[in-house]
């Protein structure tokens, strides 16, 4: 048996947007979401994927169907609102039973289904059955670095309108080498840093012009997102430089947060 412990609505976030070529959520092994509200406020709306916990006639959790719990990399459950793990709802129960099968850390969302979907109503959904293809066709958001304030994510992100306006963006940082994005929206700021994804492009001579405009507007309480043709190397330095400069990470506090968020 495992532990299970408390996540925030953050990291769910990203475990539902993590990509590579297509969503990361189209491998059947990757992530294992499971809504333990009742049946009937599952049908009324959830989240993206998630499963609709069972249970038997006396009410107690049963381990999901036609899903082999022990080889998931991600178990995530939530129910209506449990914020610790004194709470010992719904979400405690039914996570407890998981822990039984899982090999890795089963993680109760804070605040769940309410606070989740307050922070990501564009993460919430009726649907409940997908095919392959619908998964790995489903629309990706930037990865989110600072709750709020700051994101990190590919050409495609920082040209989203819709991505745009559902994450409240202010402002985009774009350090790939194609063409300049221009502002989609009257309050919309863009910095262009064009640099080649190459280790012999000179990033680290923008840096301090990067972290000042970011900076300026985290605070200002605006939000950032950063964005590279694949939402990879080249965002990622940005990254770490502004943790290091701004919040005055270590090299490795802040390379760390990269990976995990």
């Amino acid at each position: 048996m495992t532990c299970f412990l408390m996540c925030e609505p953050l990291e769910l976030y990203n475990l539902l947007n993590r990509c590579r070529s297509v969503s990361r959520l189209a491998d059947i092994n990757y992530l294992c979401l499971i809504d333990a509200r009742e049946r009937q406020d599952y049908n009324t709306g959830h989240i993206i994927t998630a499963k609709s916990a069972k249970v038997d006639s006396e009410g107690k959790f049963l381990l999901p169907v036609a899903v082999e719990v022990d080889t998931m990399q991600h178990v995530v459950v939530y129910d209506s609102n449990t914020s610790s793990l004194q709470e010992q709802g719904r979400a405690f129960d039914c996570a407890q039973v998981l822990a039984e099968a899982s090999l890795c850390p089963v993680h109760i969302v804070r605040g769940g289904f309410q606070r989740f979907t307050a922070l990501y109503p564009f993460l919430r959904t009726e649907k409940i059955m997908y095919t392959i293809m619908e998964l790995e066709n489903l629309k990706t958001y930037p990865l989110e670095i600072k709750a709020g304030l700051l994101y990190m994510g590919n050409l495609k992100h920082g040209t989203d309108s819709t991505i745009i306006s559902d994450l409240k963006i202010r402002a985009i940082v774009n350090v790939s080498q194609c063409d300049s994005l221009e502002p989609m929206q009257k309050n919309l700021t863009i910095l262009n840093i064009p640099v080649a994804d190459s280790v012999v492009s000179d990033l680290y001579s923008s840096f301090e012009r990067i972290c000042c405009f970011i900076e300026s507007h985290i605070n200002a309480g605006s939000r950032v997102l950063v964005v590279s043709q694949q939402g990879r190397s080249r965002c990622s330095a940005v990254v770490i430089a502004f943790n290091m400069h701004h919040f005055k990470y270590s090299l490795k506090e802040s390379g760390v947060q990269c990976l995990w968020s």
